[in-house]
């Protein structure tokens, strides 16, 4: 066979290539002929063949013919390997479109379907990595057709065929790839393979309770329905084409994780519930005399939550957690080896739709947020836990992101029990010093953050008060050189456009102030849970008006100036004037529902104040006269999650 070094050498073999990649059939077909090895002649600098060459590139109908030019005295060298071990048959399996020449070469040399490439890879294994079901379908079947079953023992002769060297099986790589219709078709029928692990000691499950990006929303909020529905309608099938997959991505996912999830219980493998049951209230002494060293303590943070509830809840895949609660409810008392529960999880990821889950289920919550860590952690303690870990996405403004944390922090506060409030970790700080500790820096940035906005907008709001003030004395049509009045005094209007200056005016001005109430604020910590951001939306609440009013003055002035025609220059001048009115107005929109958040915050304050003067159902006026406990009800939470306090324990020691 013709080796690498004559590759580039004899002017035939340029021709051959360039007939390949040019997708000339008839051409190369003459082409071979020429050569003494025909189509195992070799093309390529790695030692790929003229078949090779056509199998990779999927020209299927090129690669059949080629084959039918292979005589008996040649089928040993259709298991030929080029510089990095792959087959014919190898470079067939990345294409569903190949299935027919595929067979071909395995009635021809049936040992290609065992030939494995320099990273351990068989055809089958190959076909999966591309994704290639139908393909996978036909080698799978080829696989049954030829097996030897050694001693009865289907399984072992599977393995050789569905698992690299590294334990990593066909089903884990479907997973990563997200070929999820070919890793629920390889559950279906190797159910063996479910519970096997990789070489990071991770099942398939595991794996795909990390991919939260898997089960993304199919409908999104309002805001994205509407703008979907209206680039729809201008770029028609292709948007609804992606919409489609996306929605297909989510359901084929949705039920691998439904069949997988039946089969796991690797959550039975749970730490005593009695573990690290004194809790800590003073730090004379000591905090915990049998604590673990600091490189034990390092040590121990740095490992991962491997079960698949644990892991679906650090990466925000609700819809794992959800199905593995229902069928096994019981599940959610796992606690995993830092002494950690679901909820401790869920909180330190920031995870509330799985911690409102946990929270109506009723009685397992009575448990859980008495539940310390093995350092002495309550779940309040989890709200100050800083993590670096990249599956916490911070895509928020520094004032934003402290105020979901002031936010979880109060919602946490209100689910656990009174007497842990003041518990001391084995760092010797109660949960509410070491949240105040963790987030000095976000305070600062927070602060930066808001002055600077506060600002800029303050200049923003003095420009539209320039501008409508500045309008009020060009009045449209200019005034009477006799009286001084206006022209255009008695045109209805006029009266539009005077009006909605003096509000522009006036929203604008008021804006300034508000602006510079932030500027001179102490910016204490729980400012920024409500009144900041309160005060913020404030003062980007009236530039928008004065925008709005600013756009109806315009409006007015163009129809005042249409009355004299010949005047378009005026008119177009004005109309231009509505583009920048209109972006400046949907650029502050992002931040502006941000800070909707606070406004949710205030309702729920004014329903929990006066219950009886919201108009809310009669379910919720009847709440209104039952006895009060000694902190308001929990938000959104059944009044059967927390014990009654005097549950607790008289010597402060948690029993769990």
């Amino acid at each position: 066979m013709a080796s690498t070094s004559n590759i580039g050498i004899d002017e035939r073999d340029r021709e051959l290539y360039k007939a390949l990649i040019d997708e000339d059939k008839e051409r190369v077909l003459k082409l071979c002929k020429q050569f003494e090895e025909g189509p195992f002649h070799v093309v390529t600098i790695h030692n790929d063949t003229v078949l090779h060459v056509a199998t990779y590139s999927k020209q299927a109908h090129l690669v059949l013919q080629l084959l039918e030019t292979v005589s008996d005295d040649q089928l040993d060298k259709l298991t030929f390997q080029n510089k990095i071990g792959n087959t014919i048959l190898h470079e067939a399996s990345t294409s569903d479109g190949l299935v027919e020449a595929a067979k071909k070469m395995l009635i021809k040399a049936p040992g290609l379907l065992y030939k494995r490439n320099q990273y351990d890879v068989t055809p089958l294994y190959r076909s999966v990595c591309y994704g290639k079901i139908e393909m996978f379908k036909f080698l799978h079947n080829e696989i049954q057709k030829r097996k030897h079953i050694i001693g009865g023992d289907v399984e072992a002769d599977s393995e050789d065929h569905f698992q690299q060297k590294n334990k990593t099986t066909i089903l884990h790589t479907a997973v990563v790839i997200e070929s999820f219709d070919l890793a629920l078709l390889i559950a279906k029928k190797y159910e063996y393979l479910i519970n096997k692990k990789d070489k990071d000691e991770m099942t398939a499950l595991q794996l795909l309770a990390c991919n939260s990006s898997a089960f993304e929303s199919k409908g999104g909020g309002w805001a994205k329905r509407l703008i979907c529905s209206k680039v729809a309608g201008y770029w028609g099938v292709p948007l609804r084409q992606e919409k489609w997959k996306q929605n297909q991505r989510y359901e084929s996912a949705l039920t691998l994780a439904k069949f997988l999830i039946k089969k796991d219980t690797s959550w039975i493998a749970t730490k005593a519930v009695e573990d690290w049951n004194q809790t800590k209230y003073h730090t004379y002494g000591g905090v915990d005399p049998s604590s673990f060293s600091p490189e034990q303590k390092i040590k121990n943070n740095q490992k991962q939550a491997t079960t698949p509830l644990f892991l679906a809840t650090k990466f925000g895949c609700v819809e794992i957690v959800k199905e593995i609660l229902s069928e096994y409810p019981w599940a959610v008392e796992y606690i995993d080896h830092d002494g950690c529960t679901i909820l401790h999880r869920a909180i330190k990821y920031r995870e509330m739709q799985i911690l409102e889950i946990v929270a109506q289920m009723g009685v397992p919550m009575r448990r859980l947020v008495r539940k310390v860590d093995r350092y002495n952690n309550t779940i309040l303690h989890m709200d100050g836990e800083k993590t670096d870990d990249p599956v916490v996405p911070v895509v928020q403004s520094p004032a934003f992101q402290l105020q979901d944390n002031l936010l979880l922090f109060e919602r946490v506060r209100e689910i656990c029990p009174d007497y842990l409030l003041n518990t001391i970790n084995m760092d010797k700080k109660t949960a509410q010093q070491l949240f105040d500790a963790e987030n000095q820096d976000l305070r600062e940035k927070a602060k930066e953050w808001l002055k600077r906005t506060a600002e800029n907008s303050s200049l923003v709001a003095i420009l539209i008060a320039t501008v409508a003030f500045a309008a009020a004395y060009t009045i449209p049509g200019g005034p009477n050189q006799s009286t001084g009045l206006p022209i255009l005094l008695n045109q209805p209007f006029f009266v539009v456009f005077t009006m909605t200056d003096v509000l522009s005016l006036t929203f604008a001005l008021t804006s300034v102030i508000i602006f510079l109430r932030i500027l001179t604020s102490p910016f204490r910590l729980n400012d920024f849970k409500q009144s900041l951001p309160q005060i913020l939306m404030l003062g980007l609440t009236f530039p928008i008006l004065s925008v709005s009013m600013m756009m109806f003055a315009f409006a007015a002035t163009v129809i005042l100036m249409i009355r004299h025609r010949g005047q378009w220059t005026k008119v177009a001048l004005y109309t231009a004037s509505f583009l920048p009115v209109t972006i400046f107005a949907l650029s502050y929109l992002p931040l502006y529902l941000s800070l909707m958040k606070t406004v949710n915050y205030s309702l729920k304050k004014v329903v929990m104040i006066f219950p009886r003067c919201t108009g809310a159902s009669v379910l919720s006026c009847a709440k209104s006269f039952l006895p009060k406990r000694s902190r308001p009800n929990q938000i959104e939470t059944p009044l059967s999650t927390c014990p009654p306090k005097s549950q607790a324990c008289p010597n402060l020691v948690e029993i769990v």
